[in-house]
């Protein structure tokens, strides 16, 4: 029987990205698991077809012999990568610096006796500009693959142990030969891992590992900032084989705030002031962050667009003593839905004005008619 396409076993296409290949196979790896499925052979064997096509096609250099090759990259026989096992030196050292580089350093994260690090994870967290400014202690609940109990890692049945790959001798490398040319690559057997389990746990199906979720507690500093990333070393999937577990990072993202706006350790709030107090004077109060009143005199005669600067009532700088600052804007209102009787007062105020109530708006239309005046000269 053929064997079924990798990229087909995942439901991916052949233009997936790692994120796409990942997701793809944590889902199809919790639908098939056995623990989900117990005594259930269709779904065993899915599970290990589901597993074999992600252990290729997530390693960059595996991946590009498959596309190249097809299954044949990782048989003995045939085209492609074929035959030529040991040896060394030559050209196959020169490819081994190069593509190593190219494909980001595959054996980085394999260890001696099959290890092999667990995968780092993302968590996204949004938060109140409140929480923000206090800041707190967040309770999270994160799914992820933990050590097997079962096998303490091992991948192995309780009772026996993983044995030193045949096809490798324990390296997790082989050299096949082509044409000229020999060529390293990883060993087809045992995945680069060294070993082989012939008698897997029956609870992790020989990884190592199992899915489960997790409640962490992460703590959010005061004056942390929209788009901080925090990371939890250790925190993230267990690594295979009893590799070491890769790491958790927490993307902070701060909500809009229905009054305040934020730069850096500054606040912004703009507040809508009468006409009549802008024109005469008066004071409001404005409750910061920290629960504190502040009052804000707004001078005779004040124009939109004017600030007012309270001095450390923005947010805390992180992981500091200083605090940023509150910046007040003032806006305006025009008064709506006027009765008569106020019609007449605005009316009754307007004829009796002059230039220098509302200097602006005669200064700008003033010159406008002298640019215009120029234009037909």
């Amino acid at each position: 029987m053929a064997k079924a396409d990798f990229y087909e076993t995942l439901g991916v296409t052949r233009s997936a990205t790692d994120k796409d290949l990942k997701s793809a196979f944590r889902r199809l790896a919790m639908k098939f698991h056995p623990d989900k499925n117990p005594d259930d052979a269709d779904a065993e064997r899915r599970f290990k077809e589901v597993n074999e096509a992600y252990e290729t096609l997530k390693d960059p250099q595996k991946r590009a012999a498959y596309d190249q090759f097809g299954h044949a990259a990782f048989e003995g026989g045939g085209g492609g990568f074929n035959g030529g096992f040991g040896g060394g030196g030559g050209f196959s050292d020169i490819f081994e610096d190069i593509f190593g580089e190219m494909m980001g350093g595959g054996r980085q994260r394999r260890s001696s006796g099959g290890r092999e690090r667990g995968g780092d994870l993302r968590y996204n967290m949004e938060i109140s500009l409140e929480e923000a400014f206090t800041g707190k202690t967040a309770q999270i609940r994160v799914p992820t693959s933990i050590q097997c109990d079962e096998c303490t890692g091992s991948g192995a049945k309780p009772g026996s142990s993983p044995t030193t790959c045949a096809t490798c001798g324990g390296s997790g490398r082989v050299r096949a030969s082509q044409g000229f040319f020999s060529v390293e690559r990883t060993c087809p057997t045992c995945h680069g891992r060294g070993e082989t389990i012939t008698d897997p746990c029956k609870k992790c199906s020989g990884q190592g590992r199992v899915t489960e979720e997790r409640s962490l507690s992460v703590n959010i500093p005061a004056g942390i900032e929209d788009g901080t990333r925090i990371r939890l070393a250790g925190e993230g999937e267990a690594g295979l084989r009893s590799g070491p577990a890769g790491d958790l990072y927490i993307f902070l993202s701060v909500k809009p705030h229905q009054f305040f706006q934020r730069d850096g350790a500054d606040l912004y709030c703009n507040v809508p002031v009468s006409m009549t107090t802008a024109a005469l004077g008066g004071q409001f109060d404005v409750v910061t962050l920290d629960g504190a009143k502040t009052r804000v005199k707004v001078p005779e005669g004040t124009q939109t667009g004017r600030q007012f600067r309270l001095k450390s009532k923005g947010m805390p700088v992180l992981r500091s003593s200083q605090m940023g600052d509150l910046y007040i804007q003032i806006s305006i209102e025009t008064p709506q839905k006027l009765t008569r009787r106020q019609r007449e007062l605005l009316e009754e105020f307007e004829s009796i004005s002059s230039h220098e109530n509302n200097p602006e708006s005669h200064g700008f239309f003033s010159k406008m008619r002298h640019f215009f005046d120029t234009l037909s000269d």
